[in-house]
């Protein structure tokens, strides 16, 4: 097998980037109904609170009030017309899930312990300078929009833009190809420019010594 050919069979898909779970089932639209349904509740929740002026913490203390105040004349109207109560399970989180959740968390919450630790005392120079674009790029968008706008706008890109990658991949990046091509011969004119510029004033510095 030539070296090309293995490059090509190491090649990762866009689902395996994305961890190839449940995750990247749904970013990718392999799951079409969570995915529209998340992008549905997303828009939702920006008209909300929007157009309602509601924050988050107003929006769920009303609809829990609406929600048990609906519960609790239905159970007093059940006992005195003899009708059986609203069918609510007694809801219980188990040992198993519970444990299952802390040991993922623990995962998670070490993992990124330890490449901020890493990150802080210069051992990673590479993720440092990625986490500091990144931190710089947030700042830069939230001070252009709030939070909300924010957070509805990352929730739209990362529904779409790995979907549609993968879907136009090989024309994707025929473009950048061409756009690294492009940006190479211009970085190498402008450096021949630079370098004749240099000597130019070289030359006419020693004609004036």
């Amino acid at each position: 097998m030539s070296s090309s050919d293995a490059s090509l069979g190491e090649r990762r898909s866009v689902h395996q980037m994305l961890g190839g779970g449940l995750v990247a089932d749904v970013i990718l639209w392999r799951r079409r109904h969570v995915t529209i349904g998340i992008l549905v509740g997303a828009s939702a929740a920006w008209v909300i609170f929007k157009v309602s002026k509601y924050t988050l913490l107003s929006l769920v203390s009303r609809v829990l009030l609406l929600l048990l105040s609906i519960l609790f004349v239905w159970a007093k109207a059940a006992g005195i017309l003899n009708r059986p109560p609203p069918p609510i399970s007694k809801l219980h989180i188990s040992e198993k899930v519970k444990n299952e959740a802390a040991d993922f968390l623990q995962s998670k919450i070490n993992n990124l312990f330890s490449h901020g630790h890493d990150v802080a005392l210069g051992r990673d120079p590479k993720l440092f300078y990625k986490v500091s674009a990144c931190l710089w790029l947030i700042s830069v968008i939230s001070s252009w929009t709030d939070f909300l706008t924010l957070a509805c706008i990352s929730i739209a890109c990362i529904l779409t833009i790995p979907m549609l990658y993968e879907k136009y991949d090989d024309a994707i990046k025929r473009y950048l190809r061409l756009g690294n091509a492009k940006l190479g011969h211009l970085y190498k004119r402008l450096d021949e420019d630079c370098v004749k510029k240099v000597k130019k004033g070289i030359l006419e510095k020693r004609k004036f010594s």
